[in-house]
């Protein structure tokens, strides 16, 4: 019998995420989640920067999507940052009505029906879902999808 070794600590270590004007969307995720540029690739046919918050990477964009997010594709879902209270997840909500971002809901809402966590569900420049939340706070809201996961039905 053969056994196979897995890692005891795993965490995720970056997010990686295909764009079509890098230009467009580190303005973007600067402004709303204030990402820091760690570092930049700037030759014209291979741009990507990575993006760090107090030095932690954390998303790196790649120019090299001809075409917008598919949500029905098979890949990428969703991409949550999570944020420690209810009146941050406002603050970035109010960053993002300053730059008509598209919510899928309207405002703050729980994950589920009469649960506490919850937040803001939108999109990027290129159609990517993004959600920022607060692991509680948020239910004194109804639940969009009743008893179904709010972040996995938008």
């Amino acid at each position: 019998m053969t056994t196979t070794a897995v890692p005891t600590a795993l965490a995720t270590g970056h997010v990686g995420l295909n764009v079509t004007d890098l230009d467009r969307s580190l303005a973007f995720y600067r402004r709303v989640l204030g990402f820091e540029v760690q570092a930049e690739g700037t030759d014209a046919d291979r741009r990507w920067a990575f993006l760090a918050r107090d030095g932690k990477l954390l998303v790196t964009l790649w120019q090299q999507a001809g075409a917008a997010f598919g949500a029905g594709q098979a890949g990428l879902h969703h991409l949550s940052f999570q944020v420690d209270s209810i009146e941050e997840v406002q603050d970035v909500q109010a960053a993002l009505d300053a730059l008509g971002a598209e919510f899928l809901y309207d405002g703050v809402v729980p994950h589920g029906e009469g649960v506490s966590s919850g937040g803001i569900f939108f999109t990027d420049p290129d159609g990517i879902r993004l959600e920022v939340y607060a692991p509680s706070g948020a239910g004194t809201s109804p639940a969009p999808s009743g008893a179904a996961p709010t972040c996995g039905f938008f």
